[in-house]
């Protein structure tokens, strides 16, 4: 269900101009936050991919690639 959730926010940002999104990515985005905090509820979960932003999505994938992550 989550995959789906991904997959239809990268869905989401296709259809205002970010092509190349992926729902992997989303899902790395979206989870950043639990490494420090640990896995939420689901109704969490399902918020947080819902509710981000393109700003925020694109923060984090700058600051993926100024640390050497590639995805």
């Amino acid at each position: 269900m989550i995959e789906q959730l991904c997959n239809s926010k990268a869905e989401e940002f296709h259809l205002i101009g970010y092509e190349h999104v992926t729902g992997k990515e989303i899902w790395e985005c979206v989870s950043e936050k639990y490494k420090k905090t640990g896995q939420p509820e689901l109704h969490q979960m399902v918020n947080d991919i819902l509710s981000l932003k393109v700003t925020k999505f694109m923060n984090f994938m700058t600051l993926s690639a100024f640390r050497g992550n590639h995805f």
